[in-house]
């Protein structure tokens, strides 16, 4: 029985087991952690990781992959919204301040973790956000709902500048709150 990609369903649980268990070790560690911990946290075999990802740039790269194909998911299905009607290019801005900074967790960690190890990739996904929050703020503004002076960068500074998981929830949804003011045109 073939599972994803064509892999047998236990080789696509292997997989799957070692892609989380890498996610959560170099989100905790960073990318020093070694493939007989992440072999280990998948309870898998060595051999088994390395018939998957034959090097950890290999395990580095599908993981950098995932995230971006997650991110620009959010983000494609943010313009979707908007495109039917279901909400307001100023509304998706803030749930993505939200998501970022509230509800993201492992995947924030994950991404600060890999920026040394995978920079060309994650430079892509950062370059298909920015267009994304270009046409956010270029409807935010046409829509006279964001203030006129701000920009896709000020967006993307808030985003790359905002508190931590170290940070209680409390405080980061507050924050949330009041990015959501400063960002609202007057009337």
């Amino acid at each position: 029985m073939a599972g994803r990609g064509g892999l047998r369903a236990d080789a696509a649980r292997n997989r799957e087991a070692i892609l989380g268990a890498a996610r959560a070790l170099i989100a905790d560690r960073g990318t020093d952690v070694g493939m007989d911990q992440i072999a280990a946290a998948a309870e898998v075999a060595v051999g088994t990781l390395y018939r998957h990802f034959p090097t950890k740039n290999d395990l580095v790269a599908a993981i950098v992959a995932e995230l971006g194909d997650a991110i620009a998911e959010t983000l494609d299905s943010a313009l979707a919204r908007i495109g039917d009607g279901w909400s307001t290019a100023l509304d998706e801005i803030v749930a993505l301040l939200q998501r970022v900074v509230v509800t993201m967790g492992q995947e924030r960690l994950l991404r600060d973790a890999l920026a040394p190890a995978d920079a060309d990739a994650l430079h892509a996904v950062q370059k298909r956000a920015k267009q994304v929050l270009e046409r956010l703020v270029a409807d935010a503004h046409r829509d006279r709902t964001l203030r006129p002076d701000v920009t896709a960068d000020d967006i993307a500074l808030l985003l790359s500048t905002s508190p931590g998981a170290e940070i209680p929830r409390s405080a980061r949804e507050r924050w949330v709150e009041l990015a959501r003011r400063a960002l609202i045109a007057a009337d």
